[in-house]
């Protein structure tokens, strides 16, 4: 089946939703037609064999353990599908009885599958729940006549394109409910380039008898990422063993996913329902390949305390102890999560993950982001990131990148981190009819040049420099140390300035009288536009004035006084503390970012000396981890990397565009007039 033949097939179940205007709600579309399509896949699959699986049943004794039938029974209707269904009805007999009836057939139906499928259909879905109401509004037999007409066998539409028609119906529900179909499945194309980025150096160590290989995705939607991955490995070698493991949160996507699997000959156990990040379904498990498209921007405060307890309790023995990231954005957790999954022997893992662009810079040194950038760049998993084209995806145009990580990096990309742009018009082409926010596509052939120039390590001395480079790791790398400049204050006292401090806090604490006895001793007993440049004096003259007065403050009142009365003066003598050591001015306190691969002493020298001399760095300002100076921060940002200046236009073509706009409203004016 073509592309344009899995469209119009979609279009056709789409319109069949039309029948429920009126009595559904349009976000409760999908929640009615998705069933029923996965319903009416079964269906055709199960056709051939049903009399024979009738018959087996009816053979088997009573007493026979529930997991040996479920074996015989699977077997009878193919080696590779776990599933059967034990009522008499099928779509075709179904709509031979009274129409009137159809509810409680259907029911019969739907609950005389075997178990695994049982619980797609009343669990996940909740089916039942929506036949009764399409029953009560008079529309089921008119759904499931018109899905009745559509032939779901394997043979006329394939698991693929299974997985495209769903694609194609989420994506038009999520739409007309303004729900974020993003969540639930990725572009096929940049599926099969994360994949093809994953297995483009793997080919020797995938080809062979009794190859196995394990994939996970944490976040699995409907499952287009396993199959596709499945998919391109069998290319490689059709007799691997390919085993399908994933996670999903949203309940439709997980029964579709899981229905996947059952009718596939994948083990549906393996396929698990929950949040990954709170349940980790595959405790103590790790894989091959990983890849996933975590949802972006998504906070994780309602389930922030299970995640911030295994941080504390197990540190980097568990997921999350490089760090946590922000509260609005759990991406990172779900890289976390995947790395913990790598295994750990000569097979090594690969991890494909796409993300928006705030995991690569958000958050400065010493953040939860930039130690877990920090953690993986120091521990060399990172072994490159493309930047993708914008409008890829059906729910957002923002930019994406992919990451690939691994812990068994070839010998010329340790220590390395290739960079790759592939944002540019080279690498995409618009769609003839935009898909949501999708307006664009990478074809096969930019698919097939960016994995090249990614497996090549094509970078700038070969000629690519435009689209590729390859970095130390080392080089996303600096230390953030604090610079500090010595407080100089002048004082002097006026009415503007006394104003102020009576409006302070601390001094209206006061009582009335030490408040006018501080004030007379202000007016009077200092000399009045005198401007003392040494803190140290007005100190001194401040106390000699309040002792003669007989008036006494606490430091808070006093340390108001002196606020209220100075300001900042370079001209003045730098303050100092007790021990002699000048103060720092926090006002004019700053950070600066020194690369890690450079001493901080030489940067200072070179960067700072020569414009503000008497600066000075906090060495108190240090690192949590290894005690330097400055904290340790990481980013990784590609517009500094791959920046193209554009030169501003001529100044006459502005000014030519100008008059002639000016031009045109004058006309459009004049015709208003007349």
């Amino acid at each position: 089946m073509s592309a344009a033949d899995v469209k119009s097939l979609g279009s056709f179940v789409w319109s069949i939703a039309e029948l429920l205007r009126g009595d559904f709600k349009q976000s409760e579309y999908g929640k009615v037609i998705l069933p029923f399509v996965v319903l009416r896949r079964l269906d055709c699959i199960l056709d051939e064999t049903k009399q024979a699986v009738l018959d087996m049943a009816a053979s088997l004794p009573y007493e026979m353990d529930d997991d040996a039938r479920d074996t015989l029974l699977s077997g009878v209707v193919g080696q590779n599908i776990q599933l059967y269904n034990l009522s008499r009805f099928t779509f075709a007999s179904l709509k031979g009885q009274d129409a009137k009836d159809i509810h409680k057939n259907l029911i019969d139906y739907i609950t005389k599958f075997s178990g695994n499928v049982r619980d797609i259909f009343l669990e996940k879905f909740l089916f039942t729940d929506q036949l009764k109401r399409l029953n009560d509004a008079g529309l089921l037999f008119q759904v499931f006549d018109r899905l009745s007409q559509i032939d779901l066998h394997p043979n006329a539409i394939s698991n693929l394109e299974m997985g495209y028609l769903f694609e194609d119906l989420i994506r038009r529900f999520s739409e007309i409910s303004n729900e974020t179909a993003g969540e639930h499945y990725t572009p096929r194309e940049v599926i099969r380039l994360i994949v093809s980025l994953l297995l483009i150096n793997d080919k020797d160590a995938l080809t062979g008898s009794g190859v196995i290989r394990q994939i996970y995705d944490p976040a699995a939607g409907t499952g287009g990422m396993l199959s596709i991955a499945e998919m391109e490995m069998k290319k490689l070698n059709e007799r691997i063993r390919v085993e399908l493991f994933g996670q999903e949160l949203n309940p439709e996507s997980f029964a579709i996913c899981k229905s996947d699997m059952l009718v596939t000959g994948h083990n549906p156990e393996n396929i698990a329902f929950g949040n990954t990040l709170t349940q980790d379904a595959h405790k103590g498990k790790s894989f091959h390949y990983m890849l996933s498209n975590p949802p972006y921007g998504v906070d994780w405060k309602k389930y922030a305390d299970p995640i911030k307890d295994e941080a504390a309790e197990l540190g980097l023995e568990g997921r999350f102890g490089a760090g946590l990231p922000r509260i609005s954005d759990g991406q990172l957790l779900f890289l976390q999560h995947m790395i913990s999954k790598m295994r750990h022997d000569e097979q090594g893992s690969r991890i494909g993950i796409v993300m928006n662009g705030s995991p690569l810079f958000t958050g400065g040194a010493g953040s939860g982001e930039s130690e877990i950038r920090r953690w993986m760049l120091e521990n060399d998993w990172v072994e490159a990131i493309i930047a993708l084209p914008t409008d890829l995806f059906y729910n957002t145009g923002i930019q994406t990148y992919v990451w690939l990580l691994t812990n068994r990096k070839d010998t010329a990309r340790r220590g390395k981190v290739q960079l790759i742009d592939a944002s540019g018009e080279r690498f995409w082409k618009s769609m003839r009819k935009s898909l949501g926010s999708k307006r664009r596509e990478i074809p096969e052939e930019a698919c097939d040049e960016i994995t090249r120039i990614y497996s090549d390590m094509l970078n700038g001395s070969s000629g690519w420099g435009e689209f590729s480079k390859i970095f130390d790791a080392i080089d996303f790398g600096h230390r953030e140390i604090r610079v500090e400049r010595p407080l100089k204050l002048a004082f002097e006292i006026t009415e503007e300035r006394l104003e102020a401090l009576q409006e302070a806090k601390p001094f209206m604490r006061l009582d009335e009288g030490d408040r006018k006895g501080v004030l007379q001793v202000l007016r009077e007993g200092l000399p009045q536009g005198h401007r003392w440049m040494d803190r140290a004096v007005f100190d001194q003259a401040l106390a000699e004035a309040l002792k003669g007065a007989g008036v006494r403050i606490g430091a808070p009142v006093k340390k108001t006084v002196f606020s209220a009365l100075s300001e900042r003066d370079e001209e003045a003598i730098v303050c100092t503390d007790r021990r002699g050591n000048p103060e720092p001015d926090t006002d004019l306190r700053d950070h600066e970012l020194v690369p890690l691969n450079e001493e901080w002493q030489d940067y200072v020298k070179r960067e700072v000396l020569p414009f503000v001399p008497d600066a000075w760095v906090d060495k108190t300002h240090t690192d949590a981890q290894d005690g330097g100076v400055g904290r340790v921060g990481y980013e990784i940002n590609f517009n500094r990397y791959f920046y193209k200046y554009v030169s501003p236009r001529p100044l006459e073509e502005i000014d030519a565009e100008l008059k002639a706009l000016e031009a045109e409203i004058a006309n459009l004016l004049q015709e208003v007039v007349e």
